[in-house]
């Protein structure tokens, strides 16, 4: 098998599993572990669509673009700025609730100082480095995302045999939560910005992209599945909405330890690599002075946990369901456009079955319009109403 291909599954899945992955047990507990699993298993399944979809409109498109950039080549320029919003309250949301997590997961370990000191420290030491513009920082997760994986088994291991996994925990049922879990798990599985970068890798071999963009989906959908087990067997109705801040409590000290500090070194890149980016967005695509990007890159996450937004899957629930179902939305469309407009041959295609792009589009419109009823108050929170 071609190296190539390894190196492309490789930065899907390092792209994709991030820090979301932290609150998928949190809304597993809450809704029931088999409902939950149907969450991950549905959306992780409309997910490998929705990427073969954008991979076929990359092949199909002459240049190199992100998401912006091919929906204002299918769709208008209005389209651009929609999905530039959407990128941008997915980024914002996202910085906002990591600031939020790592307060947690170090008030776990040091309770003498509380998470809001910490987050707000965290936002100090965060925006300095992101106004020095290190780099480094949006190099280092698919290293990370490597680590993750390793913990994810780790944890694995630990919850089966160290004789806190209870299968008792995995019993609940709560179909009246059977929605809960949508908009963590769609933020958890949002990736497709490495798609134009994997058919790079790929140089001639392009023909490989829709074997390494559906195993470089399916391997975050079998971690996520997995790290939601443990947790919730050894938590279960105690999970906490940072995975690591629970299940360190129930495992030990040592264990509380480690998890905390890995998942607040996950959740602190995280933040940098998408803050750098924004500031980059600022500074190169608007053309705004770098010191006026890097205001408006802190500036906002920072307003919004001052302002009261201190919940981490809230937030992460609420910009996964509104952004992620814009960004899902908005390729079914444009692979629709790109089959007539698109300006070469591509190396592999996806039929264009009426119906499932139907069904993607209801489950995504439908997911947005479940985000803003079921958390318009962190909307009124933000807006001061």
């Amino acid at each position: 098998m071609e190296r190539k291909f390894f190196y492309a599954i490789a930065t899907l899945v390092g792209i994709t599993i991030g820090a979301g992955i932290l609150g998928i047990p949190f809304v597993v507990a809450k809704s029931g572990l088999l409902i939950g699993l149907i969450n991950i298993a549905v959306i992780g399944i409309a997910v490998v669509a929705v990427n073969l979809y954008f991979a076929e409109i990359v092949l199909r498109t002459k240049g190199k673009h992100q998401l912006t950039g091919y929906a204002k080549i299918y769709l208008g320029t209005k389209a651009k700025r929609i999905m530039t919003i959407t990128m941008t309250i997915l980024i914002y949301g996202a910085m906002t609730a990591y600031a939020i997590g790592i307060g947690e997961a170090l008030e776990s370990v040091y309770p003498a100082v509380s998470s809001f000191q910490f987050s707000l420290a965290f936002f100090a030491i965060g925006t300095l480095i992101l106004y020095s513009g290190l780099r480094a920082v949006a190099h280092s997760e698919f290293i990370l995302s490597s680590l993750i994986i390793g913990m994810i088994a780790i944890i694995a291991f630990i919850a089966f045999f160290s004789g806190h996994f209870d299968t008792e925990n995995l019993k609940p049922f709560n179909p009246g939560n059977a929605l809960v879990p949508y908009g963590v798990v769609l933020f958890a599985f949002l990736g497709s910005v490495a798609i134009p970068e994997m058919s790079e890798e790929l140089g001639k071999k392009k023909k490989l992209l829709r074997n390494a963009v559906i195993a470089g989906s399916l391997i975050p959908l079998a971690a996520y599945a997995l790290f939601a087990l443990a947790v919730v067997g050894v938590t279960g109705t105690d999970t906490s909405q940072i995975a690591t801040v629970g299940l360190g409590e129930a495992l030990g000290t040592k264990m509380l330890i480690f998890v905390n500090l890995f998942s607040v070194l996950a959740m602190a890149t995280s933040f940098l690599a998408m803050g750098l980016a924004l500031k980059e967005v600022y500074h190169y695509d608007h053309k705004l002075d770098r010191r006026l990007s890097w205001a408006l890159t802190c500036i906002v996450p920072i307003a919004a946990f001052v302002i009261g937004i201190k919940e981490f899957v809230p937030v992460i629930g609420f910009v996964g369901a509104l952004s992620g179902g814009c960004i899902g939305i908005m390729v079914v469309l444009m692979h629709s456009r790109a089959k007539k407009l698109g300006t070469r041959k591509p190396e592999f295609q996806i039929p264009e079955w009426k119906i499932v792009s139907a069904l993607l589009l209801a489950l995504f419109i439908g997911g947005i319009v479940y985000a803003i009823a079921g958390h318009a108050y962190l909307i009124t929170e933000v807006l001061g109403i």
